[in-house]
């Protein structure tokens, strides 16, 4: 794909918080005491020295699995009442399908803007927000759905909201504004922007996710096959790093120890492993065609890779598309679970107890819901060109963004 490929051919069809009383404790102290490592952490190295985080970011309890606090089961007070739900964005149908995953059935649809991308978690957890952005258009909006009811509210018009986090204490929702190259800092109940970031070296700016103490945040940009490094606290662009000519990087996550990040990159067909703290390629491994998603389970040991099945930005049907596991102490692939009769696994998450990995069916227009013991794959019918899906509720104290960076 060359460096230079205008965004808009990219889009027809492509690609706890707690409550306020624990919420104050938990704030109070940026270089609080770890606690000891829960069981099936990623790592058994002895106790870790505690992480001083940024203001107002909640404290890093287990600096050796920052992951700890989304463990099976470990749910945040601010999610009492959500309907156990799984959203999907369909992006040419401009509707959200709802399942229910006790049942694995579709239980309800409503429309909502036009090209749907992600449904991304609220940082207070109470809020589902669409990303509608409206390719090649100016009516881009944001659809709020309450995790209460599974019902979508008014939408409020953004410009091009692609993407969506959020600063790692709560205070600003970041659009990313794709077509713009270009960070939206936005009140995060309001949307009312508040400041932008453009980041001019990064064509198809996309996909992101935060260091360990919140200082800086790492996206992908997708035309430009590289990342920018972008300093949190003074909010501007710290600089580029080259992954390949001609690659096209997707998803990021950060590594439970916070030592390294893990981007997918979808022409290499594998994950470049980056030092974060000297930005520098420390590894690459190879997990199948298309490499997409990125979602690390419940326990913090394994990073589930959804490799889409082509390297097409608009793929056929029945690809070879796979899930590859990786260890993340050992950073090898350990399992690789095939999509029987071939699929397009784009985007999604794992559910509350870990046990599920609900993945979007890009170009086949099917949910995935695969079991994390065996690999074994049911399909769900929805809509037209599945994308960012999410699981809900979902495990942590509080949501980074995309479809539930959680922590």
């Amino acid at each position: 794909m060359p460096f230079d490929m205008p965004i808009d051919l990219r889009r027809a069809a492509r690609p706890i918080a707690v409550a306020s009383a624990l919420l104050a404790a938990l704030c109070i102290a940026p270089s609080a005491v770890a606690a000891p490592p829960a069981a099936g952490a990623a790592s058994t190295a002895p106790t870790a020295a505690a992480v001083a985080t940024v203001p107002g970011m909640p404290p890093v309890v287990d600096p050796a699995n920052l992951y700890s606090e989304a463990g099976a089961g470990r749910l945040s007070p601010a999610v009492a009442g959500a309907l156990q739900r799984v959203y999907v964005p369909n992006l040419r149908s401009n509707d959200v399908y709802v399942i229910d995953p006790a049942t694995f059935k579709v239980v309800d649809k409503f429309p909502v803007g036009r090209s749907p991308q992600h449904i991304v978690p609220s940082w207070d957890l109470k809020t589902l927000w669409v990303t509608n952005n409206a390719e090649g258009r100016t009516d881009g909006s944001l659809t709020p759905i309450d995790p209460k009811t599974g019902k979508p509210g008014p939408a409020v018009k953004v410009d091009d909201p692609y993407n969506m986090y959020f600063t790692p204490d709560g205070k600003e929702a970041i659009v990313v504004a794709e077509a713009h190259a270009r960070l939206d800092f936005r009140d995060p109940h309001t949307m009312a922007l508040k400041s932008s970031l453009q980041v001019p070296g990064c064509k198809g700016i996309n996909h992101a996710d935060f260091s360990i103490d919140g200082t800086y945040a790492i996206f992908t940009c997708e035309f430009g096959g590289r990342l920018a490094k972008i300093d949190m606290v003074n909010r501007k662009v710290l600089g580029y790093l080259d992954l390949d000519k001609h690659g096209m990087p997707q998803d990021i996550r950060i590594s439970p120890d916070g030592s390294v990040f893990y981007v997918a990159d979808m022409m290499a067909d594998g994950v470049f492993v980056i030092d974060g703290a000297s930005f520098t390629k420390v590894g690459f491994i190879k997990t199948g065609v298309g490499t997409h998603g990125l979602y690390p389970s419940r326990d913090g040991s394994k990073l589930y890779v959804a490799n889409r099945g082509t390297n097409k930005v608009h793929g056929a049907r029945h690809g070879k598309g796979s899930v590859a596991v990786i260890d993340f102490a050992t950073r090898k692939v350990v399992a690789t679970w095939p999509i029987p009769g071939g699929g397009s696994p784009d985007m999604g998450n794992v559910s509350v107890d870990g046990k599920t990995l609900w993945l979007s069916g890009r170009f086949d227009d099917v949910v995935y819901a695969i079991d994390t013991t065996t690999g074994a794959v049911r399909q769900i019918r929805v809509g037209m060109e599945p994308h960012g899906m999410t699981v809900w509720p979902q495990p942590g104290r509080y949501s980074l963004g995309h479809t539930g960076n959680m922590r």
